[in-house]
């Protein structure tokens, strides 16, 4: 069963896969890669169950350093570039209707922001440079390169609490937390970096500035781009640059859709003015849907990253002590986009919590 569960990390390769074939099929098949992710995963959710097993803590160690995991994470950026480059190219030399033109961009972005966030996220969180670096690469790819300061020193901090701009309130719509999130998040990267550079005494309008380059290279990116495919075709082109961006406006957003669904209206206990209590896993929501765990290589154990946030995807533990999902990460995303229905399923379930941990 180990191999199974080692081979089920590379079903992330699959969601592009579909909207390779549904863009090279043409019309309604471009819908494919959103129905399998928000349609057949789901079901597969549904029909697989939930896998509560940890991994043995004798065997953490040995599974924690297995390079395969890493190798997999690797694959995933260089194949992130080369998907993009390759999207770039396909929507200036193809000509599609404005249905396939949407289908396709939504679908690009199920890659770049569901699969290659999430790989960044993991990557942004360890030690090595080399990771630190394939990090940086993939948000560049999706124009949110400041969630790497942001999410690792601001987050991780502040997580439940009012100061969070990625903790999403009780009550608060998804579209409220969107525009909450994004911008606080932007400021408040710029705020820690400045205040980085201030202790070292360097000049926040200098080369070392990182936000200064992760605000401008998706730029350079894009730009670059779309100059080699104009070079190319003969002739300049906006088309990839529009299309570059729009892909990372709905790719960042379904990270937002990831940051709601994870802590909402989850609090942690203020101790005095300046403290809270220590981040435990009963600050995050927690799934433990065994398929859509593949796909996003455990993400869905956020209870236990958010505990242990060096640990590896591979080794994050269930907790039994920590609030459930009703349902894995695809399912709740599509559910926040209809706040009536989300406040319908999950304030009862906060409620509830609240009331067991009031006990």
């Amino acid at each position: 069963m180990n191999w199974l569960r080692k081979i089920g990390f590379f079903s992330a390769f699959i969601i592009p896969s579909f909207t390779i074939a549904g863009f090279y099929i043409g019309g309604i098949a471009n819908l494919s890669t959103l129905i399998f992710v928000y349609a057949f995963i789901p079901v597969l959710d549904a029909a697989i169950g939930k896998d509560y097993k940890n991994i043995p803590k004798s065997a953490v160690s040995k599974v924690a350093n297995d390079f395969y995991y890493r190798f997999i994470t690797y694959c995933w950026t260089y194949f992130q570039l080369a998907f993009l480059i390759w999207a770039m190219w396909s929507v200036t030399t193809h000509t599609l209707s404005i249905f396939e033109m949407i289908t396709f961009t939504i679908a690009v972005s199920l890659s770049t922001g569901g699969i290659g966030i999430t790989v960044a996220h993991e990557l942004g969180h360890k030690k090595s440079k080399l990771e630190r670096f394939y990090s940086k690469v993939l948000l560049m790819t999706v124009s949110y390169m400041h969630f790497y300061i942001e999410h690792n020193k601001g987050h991780h901090v502040r997580v439940s609490t009012p100061e969070d701009p990625a903790t999403s309130r009780e009550n608060e719509n998804f579209y409220a937390f969107w525009w909450r999130s994004i911008s606080q998040g932007y400021l408040s990267a710029w705020k820690i970096e400045n205040k980085r550079l201030d202790r070292k005494n360097i000049s926040r309008f200098s080369i070392h500035n990182q936000m200064i380059w992760f605000t401008i290279l998706p730029f350079i990116f894009a730009a670059f781009i779309t100059t080699l495919i104009s070079a190319y075709i003969g002739y300049f082109t906006i088309i990839p640059f529009v299309f570059f961006f729009a892909q990372s406006i709905l790719a960042f957003s379904l990270l937002e859709a990831v940051n709601y669904v994870e802590h909402y209206g989850l609090r942690r206990k203020k101790i005095d003015e300046a403290r809270y209590e220590r981040v435990a896993p009963h600050h995050s929501w927690n799934a433990n849907h065994l398929m859509s765990n593949f796909f996003l290589f455990q993400l869905q154990r956020h209870s236990d990253h958010h505990y242990n946030a060096i640990k590896r995807y591979q080794v994050l533990d269930n907790y039994e002590n920590a609030p459930q999902l009703p349902a894995g990460y695809p399912s709740m995303i599509l559910l926040a986009h209809f706040p009536p229905l989300w406040f319908k399923i999950m304030n009862p379930r906060l409620q509830k919590w609240n009331n067991l941990k009031a006990v």
